[in-house]
């Protein structure tokens, strides 16, 4: 029985220090980078420069990007979420896929099965005034909303998406309703505003600028604290008195479960690539808003979107829909 003992004792060592040398070894494959989007949209394109940046800062090592696409995002979360935890297989935590789809039911996990690991960038949010509005400013535009409330038609890329739910808060935040129109998507939603077909709209500044620098759309306001570099003149809705701030975001996440010293060496390896000069420029030419925040900022943020969501969600009872 001793003797018994001692060979499961040996077992049990060689097998913590195969662990241990295989956590010291990290990477020695191909890790894969899943996004849940299909090839060729803002996400994936981000997602590929990071994975560009994050080999460079791991000494060369091979980071494939893999499309798994469909449910908004879910399918390939909840896939890159049921992987082995290893460190070989990370996912792109997007808002809408971590913060929204769990509260229509529409998932296999929750925020809680989430291990995020930095925060990448943001997608901003700007409200336009479309042609024919009968407002060009923010100031307008809220004595127009609290003149004609739930008359204002304000367009979005999707019913229960992030541009929905941000305006909806924005209203709750102002003591405002309005008449939101959903389209299939933003191009089809700002299309209808240049058109006059609705009077205000939400969009990132980069698929803004082209109506904007046509002249057919306002700016009104960005969703952010503080005014930004590329609209040094358009105001925030804070500056003008309402304290309301939205933006969709980005980064890597992981299953649980990650070894903590597999962990830190990609968490620091991640912070390296972000900060790349490189990295920096290929994202600011795709109007992408690099926002790098480590571990525990990037669940703070997120886990304070998915409450706020979870608020407007039930309130337009559109909760556990999916189900």
């Amino acid at each position: 029985m001793r003797r018994l003992l001692t060979s499961c004792a040996v077992i049990g060592g060689l097998a913590a220090g195969a662990g241990a040398v295989d956590a010291q070894d990290w990477p020695s494959q191909p890790i894969e980078l899943n996004v849940p989007y299909a090839a060729g949209g803002g996400t994936d394109l981000s997602m590929r420069v990071l994975g560009e940046s994050l080999s460079r800062a791991l000494g060369g090592a091979t980071v494939v990007v893999q499309n798994d696409t469909g449910g908004g995002g879910g399918i390939g979360t909840g896939n890159a979420l049921k992987a082995e935890p290893d460190g070989y297989t990370l996912g792109t935590g997007a808002q809408g896929p971590i913060a929204l789809l769990p509260h229509y039911g529409a998932t296999t996990y929750t925020i809680d099965d989430v291990d995020f690991l930095a925060l990448m960038a943001r997608n901003l949010q700007v409200v336009l005034a479309c042609a024919n509005a009968s407002f060009k400013d923010f100031g307008a535009f809220m004595t127009y909303a609290k003149e004609n409330p739930g008359m204002t038609l304000v367009g979005n890329s999707g019913a229960g998406g992030a541009n929905h739910l941000s305006m909806e808060a924005f209203g709750k935040a102002a003591d405002v309703t309005f008449e939101h129109i959903p389209f299939s998507g933003a191009s089809e939603a700002l299309t209808n505003c240049a058109g006059g077909h609705i009077d205000a709209v939400t969009a990132t500044p980069s698929e803004a600028r082209p109506h904007i620098e046509a002249g057919n759309v306002t700016p009104l306001f960005i969703m952010e604290a503080e005014r930004i570099e590329d609209m040094p003149d358009v105001p925030t809705a804070v500056e003008n008195g309402v304290d309301f701030t939205w933006s969709s975001w980005k980064g890597v996440i992981a299953p649980k479960g990650i070894p903590e010293d597999v962990r830190a060496k990609l968490t620091a390896a991640l912070e390296t690539a972000m900060a790349d000069p490189a990295f920096l420029e290929q994202m600011k030419s795709m109007g992408e808003f690099v926002d790098y925040r480590d571990s525990e900022g990037y669940a703070a943020l997120a886990k304070g979107d998915s409450e706020m969501a979870e608020g407007i969600i039930r309130e337009l009872g559109m909760y556990g829909m999916n189900q």
